[in-house]
């Protein structure tokens, strides 16, 4: 057995991640459940060791010894791209592996609302997806930016730790940056990325102070930014966007957001009925009343405003899990354990 043996099996599974550990088999994890890989053996440190140099660079191999850990991205021949965490846990190498497929699928293909393609035409300002890890949030972003280049010509840069998909371009043209192998940090790629003439910024992740503090500046500069943020909900987006600020910034901060957030979609993948997953979204759009809450410091009273918001696109987590629902997409166990709010997901189902 070796890694591309495991990455094929991923890739055949229809399955998302692989984790490698010291004292246990290698599991792939398939519609969100962890599965061992059939007949393989408990892993040594040897047989770690076996697994993944074959696919670390000596730079990368050096880096790992004096850091202990690394992301990179590996192209597994014409099947698909991986996303790596090398890593040391209790003195032993081990990996956890995302597969990114190869080719980006359209917004119509990944089932995902219409109104995503809206966000695409936008001209500039700030686009937020925002989940945990593993949620999808990439591919729908990859979706979005693929839109754009197959609809019209402009310049998109994506700075990303690691980069994930590889864009072709089509009527745009694209500069693919990555941390640590194109630029040392995310500060200095950011503060640089005004004097390579973009059109359009994709942030792999507003992380910290320096990523939400450029990317605000980027959209509020006439461009268009596509970002995540681990966050749930739009309220809770707009607090942590504030509160990584001094409070002397606070205030001007909210000005700065209110005049350039455009959109704040929340994903989670669910379990399908049948197999497979599908993206359940909440989707805020950053209208009057929206940036006037922003302005005002008024973030807790945003769902409310969504609530009253479904004819110009905007809709609750909760109103799309009834939706999925009533398609018979997933079922109502699966709706209620994942809701945002559970009291106003039994009340849509009428319990």
């Amino acid at each position: 057995m070796n890694i591309h043996d495991i990455m094929q099996s991923v890739v055949d599974k229809g399955g998302s991640d692989i984790h490698l550990n010291v004292g246990q088999p290698p599991i792939l994890r398939i519609d969100s459940v962890l599965t061992i890989v059939e007949g393989a053996p408990i892993l040594s440190d040897e047989m770690m060791e076996k697994l993944i140099t074959p696919i670390l660079t000596q730079e990368q191999k050096d880096y790992v010894r004096v850091n202990k850990e690394i992301d990179f991205g590996y192209q597994f021949q014409d099947k698909g791209r991986f996303r790596v965490n090398v890593f040391h846990a209790v003195g032993s190498m081990g990996a956890a592996m995302r597969l990114i497929p190869d080719s980006i699928r359209s917004l119509e293909e990944l089932n995902l609302p219409p109104i995503l393609k809206e966000f695409s035409e936008y001209k500039q300002g700030l686009v937020l997806l925002t989940g945990p890890t593993g949620e999808g949030k990439s591919t729908t972003l990859a979706a979005m930016i693929d839109l754009i280049n197959q609809t019209r010509a402009e310049h998109i840069i994506t700075i990303e730790d690691p980069i994930e998909f590889k864009y072709k371009p089509a009527k745009s043209i694209f500069t693919q940056r990555e941390i640590n192998h194109d630029t040392n940090s995310w500060q200095v790629a950011l503060r640089s990325v005004l004097r390579q003439d973009p059109d359009v910024v994709l942030i792999g992740e507003m992380r910290d102070f320096e990523t939400i503090s450029s990317a605000i500046t980027i959209a509020e500069t006439g461009h268009l930014v596509f970002a995540t943020l681990h966050t749930a909900t739009a309220p809770e987006t707009i607090d942590r966007i504030i509160d990584v600020f001094p409070a002397a910034q606070q205030g001007q901060v909210r000005q700065q957001l209110a005049a350039t957030i455009k959109a704040i979609v929340s994903q989670r993948l669910l379990v399908a009925q049948g197999g497979g997953r599908r993206a359940a979204l909440e989707i805020m759009i950053g209208n009057s009343a929206i940036r006037n809450l922003i302005r005002e410091g008024k973030a807790f009273q945003i769902d409310s405003v969504i609530q009253t918001g479904s004819e110009s696109g905007m809709m609750l987590f909760e109103n799309h899990l009834l939706q999925l629902i009533q398609q018979g997409v997933i079922s109502e166990e699966t709706a209620l354990t994942h809701a945002f709010r559970p009291k106003e997901m039994l009340r849509l189902l009428g319990k």
